[in-house]
Formats: C-alpha cells, structure tokens, sequence
C-alpha cells in the first residue's frame, strides 16, 4: 500500500492499529494461489491477480465459463426445475464424504414415519431448525445416536433411490459426516423435498434452509458457495470438514472440523460396502441448494482440496466456481472481488477502528466490494491508510490495508455516496 502524508502517518501511529491479529504484511502484494494452474470444463481467461469481477445478471450468453482449479476434485449437478434438465453435469456420480450435507438425510428419516399428521415435539423442531439452519453437530449426533446411526442412510437410500449415497465407511461407523454422497443424489434430495415431500415436512426441512445463518454453531462462515456467489438464493445446506480456522463471530481461529467427530485417519482412502474409495484426507468444502424464483434451480457442488488448504482460499476458489455456473434464474451480486490477507480482519459496523466488529474474516478469503470510501486512519507497519471498503454481503466496512490491491484505493471501485 502507498502511504500518506508525512502527517498523516504521525498522526497514524498515535490512533492507527491493526485490524488483523498476525500477519505478514509482504504478504499483501501477492496473488491468490486459488488463480493458478485451473483445468476448465470450458476456456476461461485467467482473472487479474487479487481481482475477481462480478457480473450483475446471469445468462447463458454473458456468464463466465466455468474453472476448476487443477487440485481440486468437484463433483457438480445444476437441475432446472422449469425444464426439467441439467444445465451442468461434472463427476455428478462420483462419491464424496457428505459432511453436514448428510443432515438432510438425517431430518428426513426422523420425519418419514411421523405422517399423516407430522407432529413434531417442539425440542425437535428447534433441533431440526438447529441442525439445518446453523450446521449444529451436535442435533446431527443427537439422531444418528437415537435413530439408528448407519441405519438411517441405508433407509433413505431406499426411500429416496439414491444411487451413490451410503454410510461411512466400516472402519469409522460412528461418524456421520463420513457418509458417501454425490452432487446427483443431493439434487435428488432437493427434488424429493420441493416436489414430492407432505407439506409439513417440506415446510420445516426447507423453511430451516431458507434461515441459513452466516455463521455456523462451531464458529466457521458457512456463506461460501451458494450465498455469496448469488443474490438472495431461496435455500441453503452446507458441509465442511477438515478445516482449522473459519473466521466468523469473532473468532478468527475455530476448533478442526472433521464432520460427527471423527479424527482424522491419515493419507489414504476408505472402503464404502460396495467397495468404492472414499477420501478421508483431503479436505471437503461443500455447497447445496436452491437459487432463483420458485426455487427454480437445484445446485450441488462437493469439492476437495488438498490437506491443509486455508479455509479462506477453499471458500473463495468454490464462491469462484459456484458462480461460474450455468444456474437458471440466478442473480449475481454486483461490485468487485478482492483478495484480503491478514488473520482475524474485522468487519466493522462503520469505516473506523471504533466501529463495533461485526464478525471477522477466514484468512486469505476473497471479499465482494460495493463501494469505498475515506475514514479512520490504519496503520500496519509499513502500511498505512484511511480508505475502506463496504463489503454489502457482510453489511459492515474493512480497511483497505488488508485488501490485495496497489495503492490507497481500490481500481475501479466507485466512491460510497
């Protein structure tokens, strides 16, 4: 970053100080990895370092085509529900561990045999909403402990025909999120719910959806994929395991999520029943949903990534990828993507270190800007500024110091009237 006056560096150093609790700040001129060596489904032109465009509207004319970076394994399938086809079909069959994705499956065997009038106890509801709403591990243990643990997915992959779901592995049968899935059976899940589920069940499966919370029961941010790549999508369930630090509620360092408590086994695979491999290694960052009106579109996409990816850089290459694709009635959020470096960055309620702290960032995650605009002044050594950027998916104001980006300002990011 270019610094200020003379000035307004002495008067910096008395009231600055660093938004972020370590880093290194040479890091904050270096390009995102995550924009290296892709393998694209279609050919896409490399993105200026640090800098991620957004479009306002999507098309199947204007999108961007889609680019998978070439050490993350994706498993994707986009149903349109108006006519009744994919509009994206990648490895849709191949399995993944499910992670929090397998909760769906989880509230839907505890519904199954409730009808015909569903009543559901109101610990439950809550637990359910818990579960879904805020990726709550602990209503998940809850119903595998009384439902029957590995059962429960044996039935639902009867009910539901699913073809490449099943339970975890022998070796760690204890451990839900271990459970096999693929993007195909996820839209499958999201069908069922939409078109065939009773009313009751589909009103508190997708009404808890529809409540997705930015920050998650075990303090990671659980907006990647699906909630920031589009405006406004109708539901969301996300998964997650293996990570160390998701940002979040102000708590830039959160306990490893391994998915039902299970400890990491090491380099290597699981066998499922019918034999296929299951990766338990790499970690997982998964997106599902639905986006645009009447919940037209149904999305999947599962990722890995390579042991030990920060959080920030998978939530930002599956944000990346997820709004790439082909998605009937989806909008895209307008303003610009910037890298950010730094560890715990704040996202204020206003352009100022006195500002309350609305939540803090994952490390290294990619953020929309809307606008910038001049305030308190921040100094991190050798940097300093008083420019800030609006970040309207977070409703809240960062310096620019911690954005990846030549100068005090950000380029062609508009002044906030």
């Amino acid at each position: 970053m270019t610094a200020l006056t003379a000035a307004g560096l002495l008067m910096s150093l008395c009231t600055g100080f660093a938004e972020a609790r370590s880093t290194s700040p040479a890091s904050a001129m270096r390009a995102d990895p995550s924009t290296a060596r892709s393998v694209a489904l279609r050919h896409t032109g490399d993105p200026e370092p640090g800098v991620v465009p957004e479009t306002p509207t999507r098309s199947r004319e204007t999108r961007t085509p889609v680019d998978i970076p070439a050490d993350v394994t994706a498993g994707i399938a986009v149903f349109d529900r108006l006519t009744g086809d994919f509009t994206e079909l990648h490895q849709a069959d191949r399995p993944f561990r499910a992670a929090s994705v397998v909760k769906l499956l989880l509230a839907l065997d505890f519904l199954w045999s409730r009808g015909p009038s569903y009543e559901v106890p109101q610990a439950d509801r809550v637990r359910i909403g818990a579960m879904l709403s805020s990726s709550d591990d602990a209503a998940a243990s809850h119903y595998w402990a009384t439902g029957g643990g590995s059962a429960m997915i044996t039935r639902m992959v009867s009910r539901l025909g699913l073809t490449g779901t099943a339970p975890p592995p022998a070796a760690h049968p204890g451990h839900w999120g271990y459970s096999a899935t693929t993007a195909a059976d996820t839209v499958r899940v999201y069908r069922y719910l939409l078109d065939e589920a009773a009313p009751p069940v589909r009103d508190l499966v997708l009404g808890s959806l529809r409540r997705s919370t930015r920050c998650a029961a075990d303090g990671f941010d659980q907006y990647f994929g699906l909630p920031s790549a589009f405006e406004a999508p109708g539901t969301v369930k996300q998964g997650w395991s293996g990570f160390t630090s998701g940002g979040c509620a102000g708590s830039a360092v959160s306990p490893a999520h391994t998915s039902g408590g299970a400890a990491r086994t090491g380099p290597g695979h699981a066998g499922l029943a019918d034999g296929t491999l299951l990766d338990l290694t790499s970690d997982a960052l998964h997106t599902t949903g639905t986006v645009g009106p009447d919940d037209r579109a149904v999305v999947a996409v599962l990722t890995l990534h390579p042991d030990g990816t920060p959080y920030g850089t998978a939530y930002s290459r599956i944000t990346t990828l997820t709004g790439s694709l082909d998605v009937p009635g989806a909008v895209s959020p307008s303003g610009t993507r910037f890298a950010t470096w730094g560890s715990g960055v704040r996202v204020r309620a206003a352009a100022t270190t006195s500002a309350a702290a609305l939540t803090t960032l994952p490390a290294g995650v990619h953020v929309l800007v809307g606008c910038q605009q001049q305030g308190g002044i921040v100094s991190v050594p050798p940097y300093v500024n008083d420019w800030w950027a609006y970040l309207p998916q977070y409703g809240g104001w960062i310096t620019n110091v911690y954005i990846n980006s030549p100068g005090n300002t950000l380029p062609n990011v508009p002044r906030c009237p």
